[in-house]
């Protein structure tokens, strides 16, 4: 069975793989196109499936993360694809997902520092 660090660091993955999308791509570009959002969505489905397998106690003991709205988030990505709000999208990922990086980045610190030694790999 998966350690929680190894949930939180999935988390980390996906979040960076969303910005160096957003990073290096106008929000213009990012509407229009089809593969870029899809891209995002993928990550943020991986984002809100390893929320859901963290502990209720370690979300409960990090109330500053939206847990709860980053999963029912996870859960419209997936059954409700083609009621998404584009623009919503582009500013999730680009000021929502920065801002859980930092949060999770010092849940990692913090809580699990052994699994900030080294470089993982993820399967995301």
């Amino acid at each position: 069975m998966r350690h929680e660090a190894s949930f939180l660091q999935d988390i980390l993955t996906a979040s960076k793989k969303i910005e160096a999308i957003t990073a290096s791509t106008a929000e213009e570009r990012f509407l229009a196109d089809e593969v870029l959002p899809a891209a995002v969505l993928h990550h943020l489905t991986v984002i809100g499936e390893a929320i859901s397998r963290l502990s209720v106690e370690l979300r409960a003991s990090h109330p500053e993360v939206p847990w709860q709205q980053i999963v029912a988030v996870r859960h419209r990505i997936v059954h409700a694809y083609f009621d998404l709000d584009w623009q919503i999208l582009w500013i999730a990922a680009t000021d929502d997902i920065p801002r859980l990086r930092e949060q999770v980045n010092r849940i990692l610190e913090r809580e699990f520092p052994e699994s900030k030694s080294g470089p993982k790999s993820s399967p995301v």
